[in-house]
C-alpha cells in the first residue's frame, strides 16, 4: 500500500480534475471526490487505477441510483408550469413522475400515499427539516404532514442536483436551500425538527464505515426518519431487511433513544426520537 505524504497532495488534484473533467462525474462535489480519491491513492499502485477505483466508488454511491438522464431543465418547466396553474393533483403527479429518475425515489413513489403519513403521525409542528443525501426526495414535500411554516434544508453530493432542488424548493413556496456536502464526512450541523436520512447509511458506509455512526450522533434533531431497501437495485432482497435491521439496532446500542419500527413494501422504515 502507497504511502501518500506531500507528493500525494499534487496527485490528489490531479484525481479530482480528471474525475471532475470526465462527463459523468463533473457535478460530483468535490469534496466527496477528495475523499473517495485520497483512499483510493492510498491503495493503489498507480494514479491511473485509483482514477479508475475513483469512479467505480463513485457509481457505486451515486450514479448508479439515477435512473437515466437527469433533465432538470424539463422538470422544472413541468413543475412549474403546473405549480402557476393551481391544478394541485396535476402538480403532485409530475412530483411524482420526477421522482422516478432516481431509484431510490421511484421506489417509494408508489408507496408515498402512506409512507409519509405512517412514519410522521406522531410528530406535530415540525418546522425545520434536514433532508440528508436527498436524491429527488425533496419532491416528496407535498405529500408530508409538516407546519405550513416550514423551512427545508437538502443536502446531496451532486452540485446541479442540489440547483434543481433549490429552484423547485422556490417554485414550491417552500423556505430553505439545498446545498452539495459530503455528509459522510461533514454532517450538516444546523438544529432541525426532524432529519429525513432515507435509504443512504448503506452508501455511507461504503465511503467510510464510521460515517454512520458519526452522522446520527452529530445530527441536532429531535427526530430522525431513517430507512433501508428492502431489495438491491438488482431486485434481490433475501434477507437485506434483517440484515439494516440489525445494523440498526447495532447503531442505537448504547444510546439512550427512543423509535417506532415501520415496514413497507419497498422500504424498512425507523423514527428515532433523541
Amino acid at each position: 500500500m502507497r504511502e501518500c505524504p506531500e507528493a500525494g497532495v499534487d496527485e490528489l488534484t490531479r484525481l479530482v480534475q480528471a474525475v471532475l473533467g470526465s462527463a459523468k462525474y463533473r457535478h460530483v462535489c468535490e469534496d466527496v471526490i477528495r475523499n473517495v480519491g485520497s483512499r483510493e491513492l492510498a491503495r493503489r499502485p498507480n494514479l491511473k487505477e485509483a482514477i479508475k477505483a475513483t469512479k467505480n466508488k463513485l457509481h457505486q454511491v451515486g450514479a448508479a441510483y439515477q435512473a437515466g438522464r437527469m433533465d432538470y431543465d424539463r422538470w422544472l418547466d413541468a413543475l412549474g408550469t403546473t405549480a402557476s396553474s393551481g391544478d394541485r393533483q396535476r402538480f403532485l403527479q409530475v412530483c411524482r413522475e420526477v421522482m422516478k429518475g432516481h431509484s431510490s425515489t421511484r421506489e417509494r413513489a408508489d408507496i408515498l400515499d402512506e409512507f409519509y403519513a405512517r412514519t410522521l403521525a406522531s410528530l406535530s409542528g415540525i418546522r425545520t427539516v434536514l433532508d440528508i443525501a436527498c436524491g429527488l426526495n425533496p419532491l416528496a414535500i407535498p405529500w408530508m404532514p409538516l407546519d405550513r411554516d416550514l423551512e427545508y434544508h437538502a443536502y446531496d453530493m451532486y452540485t446541479d442536483m442540489v440547483a434543481f432542488l433549490s429552484q423547485f424548493l422556490d417554485l414550491a413556496g417552500v423556505r430553505g436551500q439545498a446545498e452539495a456536502r459530503d455528509v459522510s464526512r461533514f454532517p450538516p450541523t444546523r438544529r432541525a425538527d426532524l432529519a429525513l436520512i432515507l435509504k443512504s447509511l448503506p452508501c455511507m458506509e461504503q465511503l467510510d464505515k464510521s460515517a454512520s455512526v458519526r452522522l446520527l450522533e452529530a445530527t441536532n434533531a429531535d427526530h430522525l426518519l431513517i430507512s433501508f431497501p428492502v431489495r438491491s437495485l438488482g431486485g434481490r432482497g433475501k434477507g437485506m431487511a434483517q440484515s439494516y435491521e440489525r445494523q440498526f439496532l447495532g447503531l442505537l446500542a448504547g444510546k439512550p433513544w427512543a423509535f417506532r419500527r415501520f415496514e413497507f413494501s419497498t422500504e424498512l422504515a425507523f423514527l428515532v426520537s433523541k
